[in-house]
């Protein structure tokens, strides 16, 4: 397996129309969830991708399973829950530039993982674990099966990869920002934003970020930028790497996950750290052009042709 993850994926209930929930009438539903975006993106490129999660035992769970495994990645490891149920999101888009989000996920069956669901995974043969910040926050339960796979992965060196991706609505300043800071220390490869570096260290200064997590122990980190693009540092090399420029942002929500995806893929084709973070802020930037956390993942082919033009307007014929 190249790629092991594990986390909560929802069902995203978007209203067809801007303004308050209260007057919408008709609604799309689509899966979203940090960790299974990262894995759907790395299949779409053509790699072996696995997910560990929970599920109800509903139709919003089937319906998740269904269109992940359509994507291509694994789900072994997903279980069903018999007694909690699948977890769901509202987004409301009142104006262009303003969206909320109104979670429904507490008590969810992804909150109910515990380390039973991991002792029997044999991560052996994988390559690259990749974790986020928000698992562990989900319950204490998921924060010992997050402890647990961790371990396991430090047990036969696998490479960890962690995104911070910090929830507010799910952490306590002080001791969420001391889990998350724990879980860098035990991380091969980070990747904070600028909001993860405010939270977690007071600074949004990026090298002062990239310092701190080294500081921590992790071995290289990859500062998010967004716009201007992102830096990375490791005690070999460091640089900034430009943003690729896109006529406008339809959907932003989903970017850092592509962004994961992109640098994941460069590593595992054994690029060097410019070129999988420039590879990284490509995907990052097709994800933004196209509303839905998966729907502007690339193919192989779109991401080598966007990487070389830069120009998303053209027709491919």
């Amino acid at each position: 397996m190249d790629v092991l993850s594990i986390g909560e994926t929802m069902v995203l209930f978007s209203p067809k129309t801007s303004g308050q929930l209260r007057y919408a009438n008709d609604f799309s539903a689509r899966i979203a969830g940090a960790e299974s975006n990262t894995l759907i993106g790395l299949a779409k490129l053509g790699y072996q991708t696995s997910w560990i999660s929970r599920v109800g035992n509903d139709e919003l769970g089937a319906k998740i399973v269904s269109a992940v495994r359509g994507e291509g990645v694994d789900t072994t490891h997903v279980k069903q829950d018999k007694e909690a149920s699948t977890g769901l999101f509202l987004k409301e888009k009142t104006n262009a530039q303003t969206s909320s989000i109104f979670y429904y996920r507490k008590d969810s069956a992804a909150s109910k993982m515990t380390p039973k669901d991991i002792e029997n995974i044999d991560v052996s043969d994988t390559k690259y674990l990749y974790l986020t910040g928000i698992t562990p926050a989900l319950s204490q339960s998921c924060e010992e099966a997050i402890s647990t796979l961790l371990h396991k992965a430090k047990q036969k060196k696998v490479t960890i990869v962690f995104d911070p991706n910090i929830r507010k609505k799910l952490l306590d300043k002080t001791s969420g920002a001391e889990q998350i800071r724990k879980i860098i220390g035990l991380s091969d490869i980070v990747l904070p934003g600028k909001s993860e570096g405010d939270f977690l260290f007071d600074t949004t200064e990026t090298t002062e970020i990239s310092q701190r997590c080294r500081d921590l122990g992790a071995g290289t980190v990859v500062v998010k930028l967004g716009e201007k693009g992102a830096y990375y540092e490791n005690k070999e090399t460091s640089g900034f790497v430009d943003a690729y420029s896109v006529p406008y942002v339809v959907d932003p929500v989903g970017a850092g996950d592509g962004f994961a995806a992109g640098l994941l893929s460069g590593l595992l084709d054994g690029l060097a750290w410019k070129e999988a973070v420039k590879r990284a802020c490509a995907m990052g930037a097709l994800v933004t052009q196209v509303d839905g956390d998966i729907e502007g993942l690339p193919s192989r082919e779109q991401l080598k042709i966007f990487m070389e033009s830069n120009m998303q307007d053209d027709v491919n014929r």
